[in-house]
């Protein structure tokens, strides 16, 4: 037996190149493959199962249907896969009364990691990476300025959390829709826990999959924050060690990969923009601002932490979005970036029109001094984006400042920003970095040193405003209490710990904390225009012994959604678990999913009905 080319469509996108025939299950040709029940079963297991693990187990079944083969030998795929995908999958067999394929025995077709075998999975981890010969003596803050694969681009972020290990991890926040984890390196003097008062940063990148520069510009911040920090740059290390910045560059890696086979520098303004389900990210958040507008005419209306309708979730909505908005649940962030292409501009909320019929019109939030505030704090440090020239890429905002409100642009629901605002404590403004939406590989020096200056300047505005911690006289911390700041109608919340940030621009305010059954605590603070840091405004409530009833629950009702999905969705598993079958309605013999095999006579899968 010889190895071969890999020929069988389902199974193309596999780690290797070459299988061998017969297969592990004596099936000597591609043609027998083809027609044989366990390769119909692969190929259609994404629709029966909804999504759910998949393409895992798409490509498991591949690994023992076209089994890889190196120098005219088989290599079996991993026992401990097998193992672990049945476990977290088997359920999903069972809502449709469905037996685990026999091809899938792990005992069977599997082998021990001791005997020499594979995963078949590693791609949807970033694990199989060609590495490109660099030469050995090069600087520890040398930067590759090119484009990265998924592959490469997780090998990076792994590789530059190994070398800043004290100060750095990865994470997954999910899964896409075809599997890849949404990986995310995080830096902090404490990786992967929140440290009371240290407020949340966090960037996101490639959220259409053709906007690619924001995603190269988050991996080149990664290592520069690295390198730096271990060189002792004293602003790198300041902001690290006080700052706990997130950094997710690609949060479309199935749209990346469409738009990358295009290649750089062509004129992409739709391939790959949207997810493999062809949603647009930027369009599938909750419309929560549409709610706002409908709450702000009414006194004492609250323009914060509004609950997702029970509406939206009748509506197909991506595991990307689902993860991103897990991820926002988890952490308290106090403010972000979304990293986008296309044009020169940085755009804040609202994005959506406060008239539903206007597509350019000026929406303003509550905290519109606040939200110009940190748009400016990125454009007045881009260069470009600071030149006062006509006549270059995004010259029609030159007369704005190089900053515009989202809306005013042009009106769209559904965004991520207004999400963040109205839903959460976190602010968040859109970054266009730059008109070309896939720029050649030469032109990404250029790039990252226009941006380098602003992607930190933005980050350390996080540092402004108010921070501080509610407690009671005892003090243990008080969570969920709110943070409101006369005249402007939106509060924030605090964290579990009791600490809060607000953001505010200079100024003299007059400020509250109060929770269900305390008593309201008022502050008059002022902000002078050259402090750089938060000041720090701390609360201690008085319990009361009546609290109005109207009053708490009305806080609570806006705080807890009565049917909330998101709390039982697992966010790394492909997609929700499919709803069960009811049993076959009477007469029938087989289950539904069985016309599915109806073109084989002789050789349909008995295997797979339950006994």
């Amino acid at each position: 037996a010889k190895c071969v080319d890999i020929a069988l469509s389902s199974c193309t996108d596999v780690t290797y190149t070459q299988m061998m025939y017969p297969n592990f299950l004596d099936q000597k040709s591609r043609e027998v493959i083809e027609y044989s029940s366990e390769y119909i079963l692969i190929s259609v297991l994404q629709n029966l199962l909804q999504g759910e693990c998949n393409p895992d187990l798409r490509l498991l079944g591949c690994s023992v249907l076209a089994p890889q083969c190196e120098k005219d030998k088989v290599i079996k795929p991993c026992r401990h896969v097998c193992e672990n995908l049945k476990k977290n999958c088997l359920h999903a067999f069972d809502a449709i009364d469905m037996a685990w394929p026999y091809f899938l025995d792990c005992d069977r077709f599997f082998a021990g990691e001791e005997e020499g075998c594979f995963d078949p999975l590693a791609k949807l981890r970033g694990e199989v990476v060609v590495e490109e010969d660099l030469p050995s003596d090069l600087p520890g803050t040398f930067i590759q300025f090119k484009h990265h694969s998924y592959s490469q681009m997780v090998s990076m972020l792994k590789k530059t959390a190994s070398k800043c290990s004290h100060i750095a991890t990865t994470y997954s926040i999910g899964r896409s829709f075809e599997g890849k984890d949404l990986f995310v390196i995080e830096f902090s003097t404490k990786p992967g826990h929140h440290e009371l008062l240290k407020p949340e940063f966090k960037y996101i990148g490639n959220m259409h999959g053709n906007e690619v520069v924001g995603k190269e510009l988050l991996i080149y911040l990664a290592q520069y924050l690295c390198s730096e920090y271990l060189l002792g740059n004293p602003r790198i290390q300041t902001l690290i060690n006080n700052t706990r910045i997130h950094l997710l560059p690609s949060l479309n890696p199935d749209g990346y990969e469409l738009a990358a086979e295009e290649g750089a520098g062509y004129n992409g303004w739709v391939i790959g923009r949207q997810t493999a389900q062809n949603l647009d990210l930027n369009r599938n958040f909750p419309d929560l601002t549409s709610e706002a507008y409908r709450r702000a005419g009414i006194r004492g209306a609250r323009l914060d932490h509004i609950p997702i309708p029970q509406s939206y979730w009748w509506g197909k909505v991506a595991p990307e979005t689902k993860a991103v908005m897990k991820w926002l649940r988890s952490i308290p962030f106090v403010l972000s970036a979304s990293l986008h292409g296309g044009e020169l501009v940085v755009t804040y909320p609202y994005d959506y029109s406060r008239h539903p019929m206007e597509e350019k019109m000026f929406s303003p939030t509550p905290d519109e001094k606040t939200f110009k505030m940190l748009a400016k704090a990125y454009a007045d440090a881009h260069p470009v984006i600071s030149d006062r020239s006509e006549l270059r890429c995004g010259g029609n905002f030159v007369r704005r400042g190089g900053i515009i409100n989202g809306a005013e642009w042009y009106s769209f629901t559904g965004g991520m920003a207004d999400f963040n605002y109205l839903h959460t404590n976190c602010f968040e403004v859109t970054v266009e970095v730059g008109c070309e939406k896939f720029p050649l590989e030469e032109e990404l020096f250029t790039i990252w040193h226009e941006n380098r200056d602003a992607l930190l300047n933005y980050m350390e505005m996080v540092h402004r405003g108010i921070k501080g911690i509610v407690s009671d006289k005892f003090g243990n911390p008080i969570k969920n209490a709110r943070i409101s700041v006369r005249g402007i109608q939106h509060d924030i919340t605090t964290a579990a710990d009791g600490d809060y940030w607000r953001l505010l621009p200079p100024g003299t305010y007059v400020i509250s904390a109060q929770a269900p059954g305390y008593s309201r605590v008022m502050k008059r603070v002022t902000l002078p225009t050259k402090m750089k840091g938060a000041g720090r405004v701390d609360f201690v409530l008085r319990p009361i012994d009546t609290w109005p009833n109207k009053l708490l629950r009305r806080s609570m009702e806006d705080i807890y959604d009565p049917y909330d999905p998101l709390e039982l969705y697992d966010p790394h598993a492909q997609h929700g678990q499919p709803e069960a079958r009811g049993g076959s309605p009477p007469g029938r013999e087989k289950p539904w999913w069985w016309s599915y095999f109806s073109s084989l006579d002789l050789h349909k899968p008995l295997w797979l009905l339950k006994q």
